[in-house]
């Protein structure tokens, strides 16, 4: 089968995020946005600072990712003191996670680290290359939501 040329760029693209992923998770644990077994520490923190208070298959549905991968990453940062467990009146059995003062304070502290890395990273590139790419990936993730 011969693919159209936009077929072969995306491809190449979808190849290469998946690879650039894994070595951002890794470089991510290295200085703490990611939790040793890969959790995204810091997208839970953000996630819960920008939209409040949420339940784990209310946030798995916002990524979209498995509920049970959100729960294990919520349990690990309950245990850590990042995040606690609140009564959920719309229902009984699922609570609700929210930020602890622990939690909003490492929020607060990540991203200038994530900025720092990204600065060091994007050291000899093209700024407007990057804003093309940015942009590339933000109508590829709106095109796979309308899926």
């Amino acid at each position: 089968m011969t693919q159209t040329p936009a077929g072969e760029a995306l491809f190449d693209v979808i190849v290469g995020t998946t690879q650039t992923f894994f070595r951002l998770r890794a470089a991510g644990k290295q200085f703490g946005a990611v939790t040793p077994w890969g959790g995204g520490l810091w997208g839970m923190l953000h996630s819960l600072k920008m939209r409040g208070p949420q339940t784990v298959p209310q946030i798995a549905r916002a990524r979209p990712v498995a509920r049970q991968r959100i729960q294990k990453i919520a349990d690990e940062l309950k245990a850590e003191g990042f995040i606690e467990y609140t009564d959920n009146p719309a229902h009984k059995r699922s609570k609700l996670l929210r930020l602890t003062q622990k939690g909003e304070a490492l929020h607060a502290e990540l991203p200038a680290e994530i900025e720092k890395r990204a600065d060091q990273l994007a050291e000899g590139m093209d700024a407007e290359e990057l804003r093309i790419t940015a942009d590339v990936l933000r109508r590829l993730r709106e095109r796979l939501s309308d899926l």
